[in-house]
């Protein structure tokens, strides 16, 4: 050995037998890991400074951190995945020991594979080296198992409750967490069968449970996060210095939305987002529930560095595009705010807020605002539900009466007194009579063709046979589609047509309402109920939810039947009848209509008393069009109005 490789030897031997110093994950990935460009738009070395949110999460699972459990709850593309992966090779390189990583569905799981574990073992040295075997068949290299030097990699998804039983790991790490059904194929609770895992390592196990949320009061990440201790990023503010969390109430922008700023809390100095890397890079995390067993982390898209995510400009322009589409709405506060979805319109429709409302006044006579009268009937094998609702102006709404007609549809004596109900004149406060001008009858289930019978038959004005429309977007009433065949096997011009009914924007629009008039006075509401309403029909019509993640509205489990619901819908349909259109009316035909009212209030009929009450209780007003105006007489030989 010569004198000059003496010092390299001895200095080799020191490193060698010197103990190890302990390596948090963040200083671990900024020596080792490398982004790769099939996942990352800045591939090269990792930098924490990119993302200084992350750091503390991924330390959490340093081999020296006492943390147990953390929950992080972050918008998309923040870096969730780059925070699992850098805890994984951490792991694998420093710790050892069994690892699981655990997502929603097989689809997520390859995807998760092939963007983000793939990269990871092909361009971090550090993590391939610790593979037992980078040969494809070889039985320590699958594609959703590897070992390596000191533990073994599994690779599951939640919809195999059976592998999820039979392994036992030391880390857990769980991505997409919100997205996990509330059961297993096997009835089992994933949550706690993913807990469970770690029951073999009760001192030493780590779990990491990522995702962004979804529905409020089913969203796991959402309830995980409630129970930590809940630290949000604090900012101090450039002018006062106080420390605060950035929150969406604190963003406001110019009306043509050209200019987005935030406002501080404390002194209300306006903060431009030119400075927000600065403020974030003084900021920490700060626990809004210190003491609790898990910790949790939380943030939103205000935190987005320049050049890494949306502007704030681009946020307000999204939440201001979204107001009128529920969709939009849920996309924007799951995926942005980061936040659980809870659609504000169903927090005041119970069904008991609801009958709170109701005004000490008879159904009958209809009240002075109530300017005309439609009808909703849905149709079940053994009754007619029939909803009869009267409009004022801006189409405020005043349920008449919610009757069910016993019997079978097939069957005469239902369709009898149905025709008798439509036909009967309402008695009006101003001492005239109004008369149901359109009706809406669905026509979908067993009864179809007795439904397009009667329509056929012309026994009540305006009555159109509906479905229900598939799509989410679908307008209030369709143009009409013909079904009736002539003898030639064409479509009848003459004949029946088919209208399909936007039964999701319409339920939308009456739980908006309910929501909207929970504070204002009875006279300034859009619905307006009569005490004299059955108890239940204030639960039928609130039965059913809105559940954004299908876009659709659901009945309540266990809740009451949803016909008063569903007449309600269609009785507003028909307000859209091609020759009625009350949803078009000025204010001039309003006042038109209105005038008829006390003009015949105060000319008594031919064979009334002096009251001008009618001698016959089927006295009917005269023919009007669509604008109430007198009808013009028909010519002799043309089909006579029924009505």
């Amino acid at each position: 050995m010569t004198a000059a490789a003496a010092p390299r030897i001895a200095a080799a031997i020191s490193r060698a037998v010197a103990p190890r110093k302990p390596m948090r994950v963040s200083d671990w990935a900024a020596a080792n890991r490398i982004l790769s460009s099939k996942a990352s738009n800045e591939p090269g070395r990792w930098r924490n400074d990119r993302n200084p949110l992350l750091v503390e999460p991924m330390d959490c699972f340093s081999a020296r951190s006492p943390v147990r459990e953390v929950v992080c709850r972050f918008p998309i593309q923040f870096g969730k995945s780059e925070l699992e992966c850098n805890v994984l090779g951490y792991t694998m390189s420093e710790v050892g020991g069994p690892i699981m990583v655990t997502l929603p569905g097989q689809v997520s799981l390859d995807k998760w594979i092939d963007q983000k574990l793939n990269p990871l073992l092909e361009e971090t040295p550090a993590v391939r080296r610790t593979l037992a075997s980078t040969a494809s068949r070889d039985a320590s290299n699958r594609r959703t198992f590897k070992e390596f030097e000191g533990g073994q990699l599994y690779l599951e998804h939640a919809g195999n409750p059976a592998r999820l039983k039979s392994t036992s790991v030391r880390t857990l790490i769980v991505d997409e967490f919100s997205s996990f059904a509330s059961a297993c194929r096997s009835g089992d609770d994933p949550d706690q069968m993913l807990d469970g895992r770690n029951s073999a390592f009760p001192a030493t196990y780590k779990r990491l449970k990522v995702g962004t949320p979804e529905i409020r009061g089913v969203c796991r990440i959402d309830a995980l996060f409630a129970k930590s201790d809940q630290r949000h990023w604090h900012v101090p503010c450039p002018d006062c210095g106080h420390r605060q969390p950035l929150e969406w109430s604190g963003l406001h922008w110019t009306p043509d939305v050209s200019h987005a700023w935030y406002v501080c809390r404390e002194c209300g100095v306006v903060i431009e987002e030119s400075q927000k890397d600065a403020l974030i890079d003084a900021g920490g995390w700060v626990a809004h529930n210190p003491g609790a067993d898990v910790r949790g982390y939380a943030a939103n898209g205000l935190y987005y560095k320049i050049g890494r995510g949306p502007r704030w400009i681009a946020l307000a322009r999204e939440w201001v595009d979204a107001q009128n589409d529920p969709a939009k709405l849920k996309t924007f506060i799951n995926d942005r705010l980061a936040e659980a979805w809870e659609d504000p319109a169903m927090r005041a429709v119970k069904h008991n807020l609801v009958a709170d409302r109701v005004e000490p006044r008879p159904l009958r006579p209809v009240p002075a605002w109530v300017l005309a009268v439609t009808a909703g009937i849905d149709t079940q094998d053994d009754r007619l539900p029939v909803q009869l609702v009267g409009w004022g102006r801006g189409l405020r709404a005043w349920p008449i009466d919610y009757v069910e007609l016993p019997g079978d549809p097939a069957e005469d004596d239902v369709w009898a007194a149905l025709t008798d109900l439509l036909n009967r004149p309402i008695e009006h406060e101003l001492g005239g009579f109004l008369r149901v001008e359109a009706s809406a009858q669905d026509a979908a289930g067993h009864r179809t063709e007795a439904v397009k019978a009667f329509a056929r038959q012309r026994r009540v004005r305006r009555h159109l046979p509906i479905f229900g429309a598939k799509p989410n977007n679908a307008p209030v009433l369709s143009k009409g589609t013909l079904v009736d065949v002539n003898w030639r096997g064409q479509y009848d011009k003459r004949g029946i047509k088919i209208h399909h009914v936007g039964t999701v924007g319409i339920k939308h629009l009456l739980y908006s309402r309910l929501s909207s008039d929970a504070d204002k006075a009875p006279e300034d509401r859009l619905l307006r109920f009569s005490d004299e309403l059955e108890p239940a029909y204030f639960g039928g019509l609130v039965s059913e939810t809105y559940n954004p993640a299908k876009n659709r509205f659901e009945k309540r489990r266990g809740g009451p039947r949803n016909e008063p619901l569903d007449t309600w819908v269609y009785a507003y349909a028909a307000t859209h009848h091609p020759e009625l259109r009350l949803h078009r009316w000025t204010n001039a035909d309003w006042d038109r209509r209105e005038a008829l009212l006390r003009a015949e209030a105060e000319t008594p009929a031919p064979g009334a008393d002096s009251r001008g009450t009618p001698a016959t209780p089927e006295r009917r007003l005269p023919a009007r069009d669509s604008r109430g105006t007198p009808a013009r007489p028909r010519r002799r030989g043309a089909l006579i109005d029924p009505t």
